[in-house]
């Protein structure tokens, strides 16, 4: 071969361990077949199968070393020892839908030669040379994926899929009871697959705790949590009798032991671990017993940490070599056939290996983000105003203008209309339009049913849609999020409630970690569409405290392509939750719609004048990334959001009378930030303040500063934020927020020559 090795040479313990396969299987007897029983439904051919996949699964591995040795390749994480997990992928349907592990290349193999026109050599080979052509990631990372085997791609499984898998077992009950259509029949399972260290995860813990509970109340939830168990997370041993242990004998779990090492075992208990999901629509846990090879990834050296004995004892349970030894032992085959088609696989595997190499790679920041932030604004606008009655607000375009370059008090009824409503009202309005239109929508989260959330926000919503649709979950927000994002691929448009800001870090990676990057790492064939209503920021009376009054977004803005909406009044917070809902639906975005609590059932701008009421209908379509504009003035632009701009138009008005002009920009969206407003009405007056309630380090203001830095804005700009401080109780509040007389200052700062 040119560029690389060959197959005879490479790192000594791949080399070590395929010369062993030969040593044992070429030493054995030939033998005349066998009449005993295989074990029901084990036939021939499927040993063969299984030998097939676990044999290319090995090579896989091997290969990837080399590439990587050579230069030309990047991942070499392998499944030597999981082989066994094959058994699964027997058991299973090729329409069962599939989360994997990273040790999971020989179900994979199987699973892919099931559907025609796969080639699982060369798919995950791409995966490892990172080429721009591989057709799940598209060279983005190597990843067991493939849309027409419904094997839903995870990349770093520490267990963060689980609640998806959980989510998506009960989405595809609860989409064929709706009507909602969805890619997998009605019957399916769900497989998820992890290793013993994940177990350990509390989002493992979290996932099968949900699973149970859910089903405990009658509710299907077809996952098989299947543990991979190798005895060890990285270097860190797992005790034998752990996982049954933990696992083994809770209520409402079937529990099944296999050991993987072993074809007869692995084949006949994954096949009723299977059926019993498939058949009682309940969650099973299977412990596939396996042993780890090759060390937990590239150059990982085990004998820096692992006795030579134990290395040893993990040799002789060898997945590959065992099926090769029971298919000679039975007389299906001679030592010198099944060699020689060990060999066969390898060839096969290095020629592809070849060629794969020299794909092109993605040679650009444009084609690496493609997938992150798909947008099709005519199509979102055309699905936000589908079937909808239009009313009498303006059409969306930058600078609506609700108050005069006199900052007068603006009128009840010029804002509010015949029917104004809060915030609170408008957000409640607005849910049940989407409920009463779309039967695709679900809201759900904690306390949100019956109860109606803490602030009345979901107030009747689930005694008018049923709960099927409107539904009460656990207090985990793993598994809100997790129900979100297996909803999503269900056929939804999931819309789950996160009861407090604070709490959202809980179950940041479920965001970060599963949401975000689905699409990216599946270059868009998988989506998470979903609007995560989430109440937060401060300034509530007489309530809370750092976990009711939470001023942090940096969490959630550095996220590659999430969508961030704010809405400050009625009227906002009715059409970005609709544009929300459409780019969910048509985009797949990934939306967090950040609800200000204090805002939620305020109706004055000024004591008793019912100014912040307005129309809360459908109608009005605001594009992602488009501001809002408060007056016109020439001498200032205050620009803030959510609390802010309410304090910000009291400032303006108080500025009006001493002759100072100004204008208020409420930004609405902090990602993306709508830049292009944000130029227009800073270089309308040449001076910009920041009002920004979220803290002065990892704050809104930061990039907003930049944004105009980065545009060459040769004006002033100055910022006012809240203090680098958690929100304490009570009164001590004041001294760390945002607030008017802060604002004011900074104002008449900024305009001093």
């Amino acid at each position: 071969m040119s560029g690389m090795s060959s197959p005879e040479s490479g790192a000594n313990p791949a080399q070590a361990l395929d010369e062993r396969f030969r040593a044992e299987i070429g030493t054995l007897a030939a033998r005349q077949a066998s009449d005993e029983d295989l074990g029901p439904g084990i036939s021939r051919a499927t040993l063969f199968e299984v030998f097939d996949a676990q044999a290319t699964s090995r090579q896989l591995d091997l290969a990837a070393r080399k590439l990587g040795v050579a230069k030309h390749g990047y991942y070499s994480i392998g499944s030597s020892g999981h082989e066994g997990n094959a058994a699964l992928s027997v058991a299973t349907r090729a329409t069962d839908p599939a989360l994997l592990h990273y040790r999971s290349g020989a179900f994979f193999v199987h699973r892919a030669r099931r559907v025609p026109g796969l080639d699982p050599i060369r798919d995950v080979l791409l995966g490892v040379v990172a080429a721009a052509v591989d057709p799940i990631s598209g060279g983005r990372h190597k990843v067991f994926g493939s849309k027409p085997a419904h094997v839903i791609p995870q990349t770093s499984t520490i267990a963060s899929h689980l609640p998806r898998a959980v989510g998506l077992a009960f989405a595809i009950e609860r989409a064929a009871r709706l009507g909602i259509a969805s890619e997998w029949p009605r019957d399916s399972v769900v497989l998820c697959t992890f290793g013993d260290a994940s177990a350990n995860h509390s989002t493992a813990a979290g996932a099968v705790n949900a699973a149970v509970h859910t089903a405990h109340q009658g509710i299907p939830v077809p996952v098989l949590f299947v543990c991979e168990d190798n005895g060890i997370g990285i270097s860190v041993p797992t005790p034998p009798d752990w996982i049954e242990h933990a696992y083994g004998t809770r209520p409402g779990l079937a529990y099944f032991a296999a050991d993987g090492c072993d074809p007869i075992d692995a084949l006949t208990v994954s096949e009723r671990a299977v059926r019993w999901v498939r058949e009682h629509r309940t969650p099973a846990f299977l412990r596939l017993r396996t042993v780890r090879l090759l060390g937990h990834a590239g150059s990982d050296m085990e004998t820096a940490y692992r006795r030579p004995a134990d290395l040893a004892a993990d040799l002789e349970h060898d997945p590959v070599v065992a099926t090769a030894r029971l298919l000679v032992e039975r007389g299906l085959a001679s030592p010198d056939e099944v060699v020689g088609l060990y060999d066969e696989i390898g060839h096969r595997v290095w020629a592809m290996a070849e060629l794969v190499w020299r794909e092109p790679k993605l040679t650009s920041a444009a084609a690496v983000t493609a997938p992150l932030a798909p947008a099709r604004p005519d199509a979102v606008r055309a699905d936000v105003l589908r079937d909808t009655t239009p009313a009498t607000a303006a059409p969306s375009r930058p600078g609506v203008r609700l108050t005069g370059s006199d900052h007068r008090r603006p009128r009840t009824g010029a804002l509010a209309g015949e029917t104004g409503m809060t915030v609170a009202q408008a957000i409640n309005h607005t849910l049940a339009a989407l409920l009463e239109r779309d039967p695709d929508v679900l809201v759900f989260g904690e306390d949100v049913g019956r109860k109606g959330g803490v602030y009345g926000v979901t107030k009747g919503l689930q005694k008018r849609f049923g709960a099927r649709r409107v539904f009460d979950t656990l207090l985990d927000e793993q598994s809100v999020l997790g129900t979100a994002l297996g909803a999503g691929l269900a056929g939804f448009v999931p819309i789950p409630e996160i009861q407090y800001l604070a709490y959202l870090h809980n179950a940041a990676d479920q965001v970060r970690g599963e949401a975000a990057t689905l699409q990216f790492f599946s270059h868009g064939r998988y989506r998470n569409p979903m609007v995560v209503r989430i109440a937060g920021l401060a300034y509530q009376k007489g309530f809370g405290g750092h976990f009711h009054n939470d001023n942090s977004v940096a969490a959630l803005r550095d996220i590659p392509g999430l969508v961030i909406a704010v809405p400050a009044r009625a009227d906002d917070a009715a059409a970005l939750l609709r544009t929300c809902v459409s780019a969910a639906r048509v985009d797949g975005r990934v939306c967090v719609f950040l609800e200000p609590i204090a805002l939620y059932h305020t109706k004055d701008l000024h004591e008793g004048d019912g100014a912040w009421l307005a129309p809360g209908t459908a109608g009005e379509h605001v594009e992602i990334g488009r501001a809002r504009l408060y007056g016109d003035g020439d001498d200032l632009t205050i620009v803030s959001f959510a609390n802010g701009v309410p304090m910000s138009l009291r400032v303006a008005e108080r500025l009006a009378a001493r002759g100072v002009r100004t204008r208020v920009l409420d930004l609405r969206w902090l990602n993306p930030l709508p830049v292009g407003d944000l130029l227009t009405h800073a270089r309308a007056t040449g001076r910009v303040l920041i009002a920004d309630e979220t803290r002065q380090s990892g704050g809104v203001s930061e990039s907003v500063c930049a944004a105009l830095i980065d545009a060459g804005f040769p004006g002033r700009v100055a910022r006012v934020t809240s203090a680098d401080s958690f929100v304490p109780l009570g009164p001590a509040a004041e001294t760390v927020l945002l607030d008017e007389t802060g604002i004011e200052k900074a104002a008449a700062e900024l305009l001093t020559d």
